[in-house]
């Protein structure tokens, strides 16, 4: 029998946008990318607690291929457009909660993507380019899963996360940026599946008209009062948010969301890694909250 102290952390990683490994591939080679993936998550975790990646063993939950479907496969030819209405009512939202000017966020559907990203790269201090390329991938990816409750794509990506999960029986799942939706998500639709912590990075589930009211199980109450519902079980859910990340928008879930342990704000994100998994994975706030998991 192992040693608790010396087995392997089991870990489940929840992906972001961008990850992407495009419709073409195949099942085998699926299995390759997120073999690598999971050796990328290990790495960049084990660099920061200063221990071997065999004290690790992690398992990527990768469902960015049920979202491609219809129109987003296709991809657009203009870098600058967002053609999706919905994509459009959420990057709106977004930029209310930044506090844009209502003249930079309104009109035709390439001039505020255009006008928006160059008022958050001043503010956040990012560059420009690369973050309209990213504002166009983040929404396009959010609104193809939180189109419609019952949505296959919803459903598929959700239930893969859960299967992920179930399989691996992990002690703690980590979920960056819209995979804190997924898993979130997730978690509330199979209760039985109670990790030990639940640990949110640059999650974006508090922004609201975009995110918050789209969630399942939906906010209960009305108005200013209105919360997230707690994870199922006595699952210990930590945030971590990093000021300079638009995405993390709300940045403090606890004052969304019933039963988060800890919710820290921390400057994580260097000028050209602005949400990066990798960073918030190597941050001394990860470390701090991962490692007393290693001795348990």
């Amino acid at each position: 029998m192992n040693n608790p102290a010396t087995a392997p952390l089991r870990i489940v990683a929840v992906h972001g946008v961008g990850n992407s490994f495009g419709p073409e591939v195949s099942s085998m080679r699926l299995e390759e990318l997120r073999a690598l993936k999971a050796r990328a998550w290990t790495r960049q975790l084990t660099s920061g607690l200063g221990v071997a990646p065999n004290r690790f063993d992690l398992d990527f939950a990768y469902y960015a291929d049920k979202l491609v479907t219809g129109p987003v496969a296709q991809g657009v030819r203009d870098p600058d457009l967002l053609d999706d209405p919905l994509a459009q009512e959420m990057l709106k939202a977004w930029a209310r909660q930044l506090g844009v000017p209502e003249e930079v966020s309104q009109g035709h559907a390439t001039v505020p993507l255009r006008g928006l990203a160059s008022w958050v790269a001043r503010r956040f201090d990012l560059a420009e380019g690369p973050l309209r390329v990213f504002i166009r991938l983040l929404f396009r990816e959010v609104a193809a899963y939180l189109r419609a409750e019952d949505a296959p794509e919803r459903v598929a990506a959700r239930d893969e996360v859960a299967m992920r999960i179930a399989r691996h029986a992990p002690r703690i799942v980590i979920a960056h940026s819209l995979g804190s939706v997924v898993a979130y998500e997730a978690l509330h639709a199979h209760p039985e599946l109670q990790p030990e912590l639940f640990l949110t990075l640059g999650s974006p589930l508090a922004l609201p008209r975009a995110v918050f009211e789209r969630l399942i199980p939906a906010p209960q109450g009305t108005g200013l009062a209105r919360r997230g519902t707690r994870l199922p079980g006595g699952t210990r859910w930590v945030n971590i948010a990093d000021p300079g990340d638009p995405v993390a928008i709300p940045h403090q879930l606890g004052r969304f969301f019933d039963g988060i342990a800890l919710d820290h704000t921390t400057v994580i994100n260097p000028l050209f890694g602005f949400h990066h998994a990798e960073n918030y994975l190597r941050s001394a706030t990860t470390t701090a909250t991962i490692a007393p998991y290693l001795t348990l």
